[in-house]
């Protein structure tokens, strides 16, 4: 009811705005990425509060009915003409470096501080401001890094999205069969980690013995921002394919005492590096255990999804004989071998031991060079188990040579093991782990040098 009061509110306001808008700021141009400009002026520089919020509208209703191409040349004049005016950024700083005072320092900021965010800011005023500034970033985002100057209008929206995103603003809601089926739909068109194959094995997900957890933030009330899947099983499993097979029997959760996160996807490719996952796996647990207390144990099953492409170019760049035979072994395997244990036995050995070098020491500044492992050892959980044939679908095959993680939560040393891992830089890891990084193959590790310097490959 109150939002929709404020709504009607908003909308009466903007209407008061609209025959200002008509007498002051006819369309002249004839490219429309002009006259989205010639919006974003009247904007930034509107006093108004009706003129504004009906110039809010109309500039996001003309930004919508751009092509791709006009609006990559929105994003490069809002760079270019929206900018910190230079001359003044340098006289706040010579007055800050001659009187280094709290005033000073604020008149400084002030001024460093771009036209672009206070656009920005007065777009989000309108309905639905903030779904398209999302859809924004994600676009920006999509050019980047071919187009790097648009690194400034990247890092406004990122600098208001933190903010704006901020955990006291997100609800958590479990998702169940009864959910909206907009809202259900979403999740299958969302999934990053294992496909959802229709609604059939949507409702196997969503059933008794699972869990379904999204956050949700009042401006996208229909939209998931992330959503985690978790099984509620008896032991740590070390394969997939089970929890996914649609026609397995619903597990009595009485008897469960493990919960698996088997797949989280962040839903909102314009929200990349805005953290919620942290928060969310955090709270499942939680809530999971004052749901079921008999619940003891909270474990990921997690893909790799660097390690193939960075076993290769490890075996390209130090051409070591030994690693090229592995590849061919594996190069030579269909799908359906892997179905065998017998066909890719004498693989393991040396698969493991290498995913556990790459997961504990391959390094992307200080930090794994595995995106999931990043995730999850920043998040203050435990390397605990790499599985072999952990998945053997054709994308566990292709990013991780069918290889899967167990990142272990123990929610009395999450904290410990975060500080450990943000502080020093330590990866957490079980004995286990620790000795297959030992026994590991990897052709560089005798001479010294750290694995990043000897792996000349981007993280993935």
């Amino acid at each position: 009811m109150a939002d929709t009061f404020f709504q009607s509110l908003f909308t009466s306001i903007a209407d008061g705005g609209r025959d200002l808008i008509s007498r002051n700021l006819r369309r002249t141009e004839r490219d429309p990425a002009d006259h989205v400009i010639g919006l974003c002026r009247a904007l930034v520089s509107s006093h108004g509060e009706a003129s504004g919020a009906a110039l809010a509208m109309a500039t996001l209703d003309a930004y919508r009915g751009l092509s791709a191409e006009e609006r990559a040349r929105v994003f490069h004049r809002l760079v270019a003409e929206f900018c910190a005016d230079e001359a003044a950024v340098v006289t706040a700083y010579h007055a800050y470096r001659a009187d280094p005072s709290p005033a000073t320092l604020v008149a400084l900021v002030e001024a460093a501080e771009p036209p672009r965010r206070e656009l920005l800011g007065r777009l989000n005023i309108a309905p639905g401001g903030t779904a398209d500034l999302v859809r924004m970033r994600g676009e920006v985002l999509k050019l980047l890094p071919a187009e790097d100057d648009l690194t400034a209008l990247d890092s406004d929206l990122q600098h208001l999205f933190v903010s704006w995103f901020n955990r006291g603003f997100l609800s958590l809601e479990r998702i169940d069969w009864h959910t909206a089926a907009a809202v259900l739909e979403k999740l299958i068109a969302y999934e990053a980690v294992h496909e959802i194959d229709g609604w059939e094995d949507l409702r196997r997900r969503l059933a008794a013995d699972r869990r379904c957890f999204a956050f949700f933030h009042p401006a996208l009330p229909d939209e998931p921002l992330i959503f985690v899947q978790v099984a509620l099983v008896r032991s740590i499993p070390d394969r997939v394919q089970p929890l996914l097979d649609r026609s397995a029997p619903v597990f009595d959760v009485k008897q469960a005492d493990t919960a698996v996160f088997f797949s989280i996807s962040n839903c909102q490719p314009g929200l990349r590096s805005i953290s919620f996952g942290n928060f969310l796996i955090k709270q499942v647990a939680a809530d999971l255990q004052a749901e079921l207390p008999n619940l003891k144990t909270f474990v990921t099953l997690s893909p790799i999804p660097g390690f193939s492409r960075w076993l290769h170019g490890v075996a390209q760049t130090n051409g070591d004989g030994e690693l090229h035979d592995l590849l061919a072994d594996l190069d030579g395997l269909a799908d359906a071998d892997w179905q065998e244990a017998e066909r890719t036995k004498a693989l393991e050995e040396p698969l493991t031991q290498l995913a556990a070098w790459y997961l504990v020491r391959e390094k992307k500044g200080t930090m794994p060079l595995d995106p999931v492992a990043r995730f999850h050892l920043g998040n203050g959980a435990r390397l605990e188990r790499i599985n072999w044939r952990g998945d053997v679908s054709a994308k566990g095959l292709r990013h991780g040579h069918g290889l899967m993680v167990n990142y272990l939560y123990r929610l009395d040393q999450v904290e410990r093991n975060h500080e450990a891992f943000v502080n020093d830089k330590k990866v957490v890891a079980s004995r286990a782990v620790d000795q297959l990084v030992k026994a590991s193959p990897w052709p560089g590790k005798e001479t010294g040098k750290a694995a990043a310097n000897a792996t000349p490959l981007p993280a993935v």
